[in-house]
Parts: structure tokens; C-alpha cells; sequence
């Protein structure tokens, strides 16, 4: 009975793929992990200001609940993108774009998985004794390095600290890059990529533009401008 269910809930996702958009499983755990990603950054950066007392504790413990949730969230989205990989939409056609477009998709995915682990491990090398939460429901246990020695521990916080920012500042830089390409997909190729995902924006209807003619002659110069840069790093 579960077997069979399974099957007719990845055929009913396979239904939305056809149609060039994705499931709304897949539309929910996107949105969810977008907002909690905003929130994250513009707490942990109000919480870094907060004087040391109760309330930046009350701060960091909210910083840590939901950074396991979005640990849980994260798990869950790629779980579910192996059982149902997404449509395949203008955004995959061949090209320097497509494979843009790669490469930041798996850069969003290390730093959705590696903030929380991060954050997680600069929590559990502290010496907390209180354990993380779930949305401060289900206990969530600290990593096991309280037997380590304090000074073994001190470098493992401030490496993942170190790391946890390199994070941050390589999100501040996909988001802008994220949000810009989905705005040229709906504005300049007008295509389906945005209407995939947030349904409630239409779909464009195809037609040349001046955008788009504009773009395209940028587009065309820069790759001028490459190939001629280019032959002559060849040639000294």
C-alpha cells in the first residue's frame, strides 16, 4: 500500500514536470527555504549587534532552532529532487546560461546544507550543555566533541566560524545573481523558468523585444571582446 502510494505521488509531481512546472512539494520546499534564508541573514546580522546579556541568547538559541530546521529542510528537498527531478524548462537549454545556471544551483545547495552543519558544529564545540532543538519541539543532540581537549575544540569553532562566513558572503552573492537571472528569463527571454516555479506569475507571451535585441547585442560583443582577449593571451 505505501509502495503504491509512493508511486502516485511521484506520478502526480511527473504530471507537473510535463507541463514545465515544477510540483508543488518542490514550489514549497523552494519559497520556505528562500524566506528562512532571508530571515537567517537579516537575524544573524541584528544578533551580531546585540550586547552580550539575555536577549542575545534568546537571539542565538531562535539563530540555532531554525537553522536545524533548515538543516531538515534541506535533507528533505534534496530527497525529494532525487525521487522527482524537477521539468525541464528553457533554463536547460545548451549554452553558457544552462551551465551557469549549473554551477549556482550546486553552489545554493553547499551553502543551504553546509550553514546549518557549520553552525551546528561552531555550537557543539563550545561546551554547551543544553541540547539544539526542532522548533524547539524535538531535541535535536550536539555533535560529540565534548571529550575533545579545549584547545582542539577552539580551533574546530574557529575554523567552522571562518567557514560559516565564507558561506554567507558566497549566499549574499548567489542571491542577487539568482534573483536577476530569473527576472532575465521572465523579462528579456520570456520564457516559462519563472511561471515554473511561482505559478501565479504568468507566462509571458514569446515575442521579440528590445530587451531582448538589446541583450543580445551586449551578449554578442562581450564574446567578441573574449575571443579577441583571448587569442591574444594565445599568442604571448
Amino acid at each position: 500500500m505505501i509502495d503504491r502510494l509512493i508511486v502516485n505521488v511521484l506520478e502526480w509531481a511527473a504530471g507537473h514536470h510535463d507541463e514545465g512546472r515544477y510540483s508543488p512539494v518542490a514550489i514549497v520546499f523552494h519559497w520556505t527555504m528562500a524566506a528562512l534564508v532571508v530571515f537567517q541573514l537579516g537575524w544573524g546580522w541584528w544578533m551580531g549587534r546585540l550586547p552580550v546579556g539575555g536577549d542575545k541568547i534568546a537571539a542565538q538559541d531562535l539563530h540555532y532552532a531554525i537553522g536545524v530546521l533548515m538543516l531538515v529542510l534541506a535533507l528533505g528537498r534534496g530527497g525529494w529532487r532525487l525521487l522527482a527531478p524537477g521539468p525541464i524548462n528553457d533554463a536547460d537549454k545548451p549554452g553558457w546560461e544552462s551551465n551557469a545556471a549549473s554551477i549556482t544551483h550546486y553552489l545554493f545547495y553547499t551553502c543551504l546544507f553546509g550553514l546549518p552543519l557549520t553552525g551546528w558544529a561552531m555550537v557543539s564545540a563550545t561546551a554547551r550543555e543544553q541540547e539544539l532543538t526542532l522548533l524547539g519541539l524535538v531535541p535535536w543532540p550536539l555533535l560529540p566533541l565534548q571529550d575533545l581537549t579545549f584547545v582542539r575544540r577552539w580551533q574546530i569553532e574557529a575554523v567552522t566560524e571562518w567557514m560559516h562566513w565564507g558561506l554567507i558572503v558566497t549566499l549574499l552573492l548567489l542571491i542577487p545573481l539568482h534573483v536577476a537571472g530569473a527576472l532575465k528569463h521572465q523579462v528579456i527571454d520570456r520564457d516559462d523558468v519563472l511561471h515554473g516555479m511561482l505559478p501565479v506569475v504568468p507566462q509571458p507571451t514569446r515575442r521579440r523585444t528590445r530587451w531582448q535585441r538589446r541583450y543580445r547585442a551586449v551578449e554578442q560583443r562581450a564574446r567578441s571582446l573574449a575571443r579577441r582577449l583571448f587569442g591574444l593571451s594565445r599568442r604571448r
